[in-house]
């Protein structure tokens, strides 16, 4: 098959089939061999795929966003009006056209999605969930840890905090403030309006939702960005992420503390976890963190996964993909 038929698109899916057999393109086209972030990484493929496979018959374009899904990059190639999905290793250096999903459950506990997960036990176990506010999967992550959140809020110490960079565009700069600012200071409304805009996606209606007093976080939202920069970091380009992705710092040393990448993730007692997103799962995880659990960890959750990005459906996906740059 020659290279430059690759993206054809009467001929995607046997090409697809061709090198899934073969395993991997190997390329190293402008790499070093050190970690690459996604963007970088999923560029170095494209030059690729332009340069060598189509070979000036045809452009393709990378559209929507790049993901890390379980250990490397996944983006879309866009070519001739369609989409196709490609992964590509965290050095830029293996380009895998196709994804195949293996599942394989050897035991009850498997199947049924409960977490393999050991983390030191405590009396009072801290769980913090980290993610941006507009990231599909860390909205994802909230809409299974916030039934256990209140569920158990009074027996573990729960919170949601932030990544240390923002991906989203403005919007998630000012959500992740406000946010922020709710938890801080008006606490115990923070469940009614997270649970609204993880919804609904909109702070104008949820403020109202959760009655938050608007001049209290007013001046919490004044007073975070004078002590973390928020807006000059975000005016000043030379300060973003890999020159990318504007500071949100209201959580860096936590997320410097714990090695946060990206959103979300899940720390408990300290240790990142990796666990299923529903209700149920994120439960047992944190059950499994206290030294004697307490009864309402006998109560049944959904397990149901939710679906990512913002609405009240289930997903039948996997929920290995995140955020990260």
């Amino acid at each position: 098959m020659a290279e430059q038929n690759f993206f054809d698109t009467k001929t995607i899916i046997i090409a697809v089939l061709g090198i899934a057999i073969a395993g991997l393109l190997y390329f190293n086209y402008g790499t070093d061999g050190t970690s690459l972030t996604g963007q970088k990484a999923a560029e170095a493929a494209l030059s690729y795929i332009n340069t060598k496979m189509l070979q000036g018959q045809a452009t393709a374009e990378i559209s929507g966003e790049i993901q890390k899904v379980s250990g490397v990059y996944m983006f879309n190639v866009s070519l001739n009006g369609e989409s196709f999905p490609s992964y590509v290793s965290k050095d830029g250096k293996l380009l895998f056209p196709q994804g195949i999903e293996m599942v394989i459950s050897t035991t009850s506990e498997e199947q049924t999605g409960n977490p393999n997960v050991e983390t030191e036990k405590s009396e009072v176990p801290s769980v913090k969930l980290f993610v941006m506010s507009y990231c599909p999967y860390g909205l994802q992550a909230e809409k299974g840890f916030l039934p256990v959140y209140e569920l158990l809020k009074g027996k573990a110490d729960m919170g949601i905090y932030f990544v240390d960079y923002a991906m989203h565009e403005k919007q998630e700069i000012d959500e992740n403030l406000r946010q922020y600012c709710i938890e801080k200071e008006q606490t115990d409304k923070f469940a009614t309006y997270l649970s609204c805009f993880i919804s609904q996606g909109k702070a104008d209606t949820c403020l109202t939702t959760a009655q938050i007093d608007a001049t209290k976080l007013n001046i919490c939202e004044k007073q975070a960005d004078q002590d973390f920069q928020i807006e000059k970091n975000y005016a000043d380009k030379a300060t973003w992420s890999n020159g990318q992705f504007p500071q949100f710092n209201v959580h860096k040393d936590l997320n410097d503390k714990y090695g946060v990448q990206g959103s979300p993730t899940l720390v408990i007692n300290g240790k990142v976890v990796s666990v299923n997103r529903d209700p149920e799962t994120i439960k047992q995880a944190v059950c499994n963190s206290f030294i004697t659990p307490p009864e309402e960890c006998a109560q049944t959750l959904s397990s149901d996964a939710p679906v990512a990005g913002f609405g009240d459906g289930v997903s039948a996906e996997g929920s290995a993909a995140e955020c990260e740059q």
